[in-house]
């Protein structure tokens, strides 16, 4: 028995030098490399999507591209990846949208964010920001509030689509407000912030990473953010949770993924690289301009951040009521 033991002891120490190896000797997706966005150009998904392939294309000595194929929420870019070979030349940039809520509230979602995908890397959590153009009188929260109880069922509000994390930060601000308004569903960030700037709609729940850059230059005005602390990059902005919003978290997520059925060693490669592009100084500056935290970690960690969030979502959809043609 003892032998035995010693055997097995034995056989373990001597595999995982070689599992080690294997890891580290992997070679990285021979290329060109997709990274696949459900969203417009010019959106915060999009954004980061270039920033870090950018990066890997650099590490990995391959072209490293961003295609964009917006539509759902998401879901369009994502079930499109789910399809593709497990080879690592085609990445999602995963979304809470996508991963999260689309398939609790969109009819027609074929996919299942736990079991059709890979997770290689948390890329970050940022708030969702309440904006609004500067011509806009009702700038803080009550003032928005009161507006919308003295023309119940006129004051607009944008997200970046429905079913979108900005879409149910809106659904759960009504609610607990007790108020009636408009939402105007885009395909987008960019479209959304041409026409809060136009005077189309009176105001937008967007990414803090794609509202941020006009938050700086004085185009936007930061009314509130979603997550329950302040992001570090906008200490000034408060959250809805501590202006009358108790427990409203709607905070928006992104994180590299591929197709199920990826080789471990590879996968391993991958997360690895992806973590040491989020830890490079500009990477790092650059995301918490954005507000986005958290970024980083292991495929295990991030596969069990996307079935937790799985589950918080469908449960929000449930509670809330909430509909796809809402």
């Amino acid at each position: 028995m003892q032998r035995r033991s010693f055997t097995l002891a034995a056989a373990a120490a001597l595999a995982a030098p070689a599992l080690v190896r294997a890891a580290n000797e992997a070679v990285p997706p021979a290329g060109p490399v997709k990274i696949v966005v459900g969203f417009a150009p010019g959106g915060g998904t999009d954004v980061l999507a270039r920033v870090i392939g950018q990066k890997l294309g650099a590490m990995w000595n391959a072209s490293v591209l961003v295609e964009n194929k917006p539509g759902a929420t998401g879901a369009i870019a994502a079930d499109y990846v789910s399809k593709q070979p497990p080879d690592g030349n085609t990445l999602l940039m995963a979304h809470v949208n996508s991963h999260a809520i689309a398939p609790a509230l969109l009819t027609g979602v074929r996919y299942d964010p736990r079991r059709d995908f890979t997770p290689l890397t948390l890329v970050g959590v940022t708030p969702n920001m309440l904006t609004c153009a500067p011509a806009q009188k009702a700038r803080t929260l009550p003032d928005v509030v009161a507006l919308c109880r003295e023309r119940p069922g006129r004051v607009s509000f944008g997200s970046s689509g429905i079913g979108s994390a900005q879409h149910l930060a809106f659904e759960m601000f009504k609610l607990q407000a007790r108020v009636d308004a408009v939402h105007v569903p885009y395909k987008g960030s960019s479209a959304l912030i041409v026409d809060l700037l136009g005077g189309q709609i009176d105001y937008a729940f967007d990414t803090m990473t794609a509202a941020t850059p006009f938050v700086k230059q004085g185009k936007v005005i930061a009314i509130a953010q979603t997550r329950l602390q302040r992001a570090r990059s906008h200490p000034t902005v408060p959250t809805l949770a501590e202006s009358g919003f108790p427990g409203l978290d709607a905070a928006s997520w992104y994180g590299l993924v591929g197709p199920r059925g990826m080789a471990a060693p590879m996968v391993q490669r991958m997360s690895e690289d992806i973590n040491r592009v989020l830890a490079l100084p500009d990477i790092a500056q650059r995301l918490d301009e954005f507000g986005v935290e958290d970024a980083g970690g292991s495929p295990e960690k991030f596969g069990a951040f996307i079935a937790s969030e799985y589950a918080k979502w469908g449960r929000i959809v449930k509670e809330a009521g909430v509909r796809a043609d809402a």
